[in-house]
C-alpha cells in the first residue's frame, strides 16, 4: 500500500468545516513469483526449478526431488531448454563438477536394444504419467560402459560461459546411473507467503511482495480473493517505519 495522509475540506450545512482523513490508499499489488527461496519461476510451463550442485547417483537425485515435492526435470519445448540456459546456477552453492561446465541428472533413462557394432536403443522418460515431454537427441556415452547395463540415465549438460549459453550450446550424455552428479528438480508453481512458507491449496495467506495486510486465498499457485486491512498511522508519532513482514506494526523513528 502507499501512505497518503491527505487533508480534505467541505462546506457543509451552516458553513460547517468537514475534515476527512484519507490513510494507507491501497495501490495494485504486483505479486512476486511463485516459487520458495532458491527456486526459479519460469511461467512458461508454470514450474519451479532448482539445481542441486552437490554430487549424488541417480537414485538419490530422484529421492532428494521427491523430499522437496519435485521430480528430476523433464522438459516440454525448446523454449523452456532456453530458460534453464540462461539461468545462472552455477553461482547458488558449491558445485560439484568442473567450473567450466556443469551436467545434471534429468528425469529420463536411455535403453538399449542393441549392442552390435554401436549402442543402440531410445530414451524413455523415467516415470510413468509425466505429462507430454520432449525426448532428447542420441546421447554422447560418458565413461567406458559395462557389457551388462542395459539401462543409463540422461545427464544434461550446460555451460558456465555466457555467451556459449546464448548460442544455445548443450550437449545430452547417458551415463552410469550410479555415477554422481548434481541434477535439476522440476516442481509445479505454488503459493508462498511473505515469511516463504508453502501454502496448501484452499489456503489463506499473504503473499509475497508489499503489503503484508493483504489475505488471500491460494488457488492454482496463485492469490486470489484478496482483502486488505487498512492501518492508521501510529498516534503521536511523526517519523515512522512500517514492519515490512508484520501487518499495522510500525517502528517510531523521533527522537
Amino acid at each position: 500500500g502507499k501512505e497518503n495522509v491527505d487533508s480534505r475540506h467541505s462546506w457543509g450545512r451552516g458553513a460547517e468545516t468537514t475534515r476527512f482523513h484519507t490513510v494507507n490508499v491501497a495501490q495494485p499489488v504486483r505479486f512476486s513469483r511463485k516459487c520458495p527461496t532458491g527456486w526459479h519461476h519460469y511461467e512458461g510451463t508454470a514450474s519451479c526449478y532448482r539445481v542441486y550442485l552437490n554430487g549424488e547417483n541417480y537414485w538419490d537425485a530422484v529421492q532428494t526431488c521427491q523430499r522437496v515435492n519435485a521430480s528430476l526435470a523433464t522438459f516440454t519445448a525448446d523454449q523452456e531448454l532456453s530458460f534453464i540456459l540462461a539461468q545462472e546456477w552455477s553461482l547458488e552453492e558449491k558445485a560439484f563438477e568442473e567450473e567450466d561446465q556443469r551436467r545434471f541428472w534429468v528425469g529420463y533413462q536411455y535403453v538399449i536394444t542393441n549392442r552390435n557394432h554401436s549402442l543402440e536403443g531410445h530414451w524413455e522418460v523415467a516415470y510413468k504419467g509425466s505429462p507430454e515431454v520432449f525426448l532428447p537427441p542420441v546421447p554422447k556415452f560418458g565413461i567406458p560402459m559395462s557389457e551388462k547395463e542395459n539401462v543409463f540415465c540422461a545427464q544434461f549438460q550446460y555451460y558456465t560461459s555466457p555467451p556459449l549459453r546464448r548460442h544455445g550450446l548443450h550437449s545430452w550424455y547417458a551415463e552410469n546411473c550410479y555415477e554422481k552428479s548434481s541434477f535439476l528438480c522440476k516442481r509445479s508453481q505454488t503459493c508462498v507467503d511473505i515469511k516463504d512458507n508453502i501454502v496448501d491449496e484452499g489456503y489463506y495467506f499473504t503473499p509475497k511482495g508489499n503489503d503484508p495486510c493483504l489475505s488471500c486465498t491460494c488457488h492454482n499457485g496463485e492469490p486470489e480473493m484478496c482483502v486488505a486491512a487498512l492501518c492508521e498511522r501510529p498516534q503521536g508519532c511523526q517519523q515512522y517505519r512500517k514492519d515490512p513482514k508484520e501487518c499495522c506494526k510500525f517502528t517510531c523513528l523521533d527522537p
